[in-house]
């Protein structure tokens, strides 16, 4: 055996530390409010996302150059 492995099944063989009984509900209630807090930013960027892209529609359309009118009317070919 090599001397890193025999050093990992020393630590191994030792007597592991006494865990908190209400540890695992803790740690799923931190879970749970990191995903809502992860869902709840993912909305809000959506929701500037869809904004951004609303106002930059609406400049667009306001701010588009109307054709100028003709000032001449069409003239017909008599062929």
């Amino acid at each position: 055996m090599d001397r890193k492995e025999e050093q990992v099944r020393r630590l191994l063989d030792t007597p592991h530390p006494v865990v908190a009984a209400d540890l695992p509900a803790r740690a799923a209630d931190r879970g749970r409010r990191v995903l809502r807090r992860r869902r709840r930013t993912h909305l809000v960027l959506w929701l500037l996302l869809l904004a951004a892209v609303v106002t930059a529609i609406v400049l667009l359309a306001l701010w588009w150059p109307t054709p100028a009118p003709l000032d001449t009317t069409p003239t017909t070919t008599n062929w």
